[in-house]
């Protein structure tokens, strides 16, 4: 069982990324998705959940209106598209399978192994 984060990279002010996670031993669809991130010296944050029963998502206040979440079952990944990147996005992102997106991240079944985001002049 493994959920694996890519494309994080370093980004200027205003740009865009778009993360993935795949999984491989388990089915996505059968999980709430979440992506967290983790600044250094700051707490891990919420940043973006989407449901397994009907697809409602979920951001934090922070990233409304800038990053997308979305997942295609058929290739069992979940995406995070990032645009007008700010240097405060800047952290570790990572993705995670839980029971529902109001479960507690600590309360999550899997976990990926995180991804830099570097956003940067």
């Amino acid at each position: 069982v493994q959920l694996q984060a890519s494309g994080g990279g370093l980004v200027q002010p205003g740009g865009s990324l778009r993360l993935s996670c795949t999984a491989s031993g388990f089915t996505l669809d059968d999980y709430a998705m979440g992506w967290f991130r983790q600044a250094p010296g700051k707490e891990r944050e919420g940043v973006s959940c989407i449901s397994s029963s009907d697809g409602s998502t979920y951001y934090a206040d922070s990233v409304k209106g800038r990053f997308t979440i979305s997942r295609d079952n058929a290739k069992n990944t979940v995406y995070l598209q990032m645009n007008s990147l700010k240097p405060e996005d800047t952290a570790v992102y990572y993705c995670a399978a839980g029971a529902s997106c109001h479960t507690p991240p600590t309360e999550y079944d899997y976990w990926g192994q995180g991804t830099q985001v570097t956003v940067s002049s």
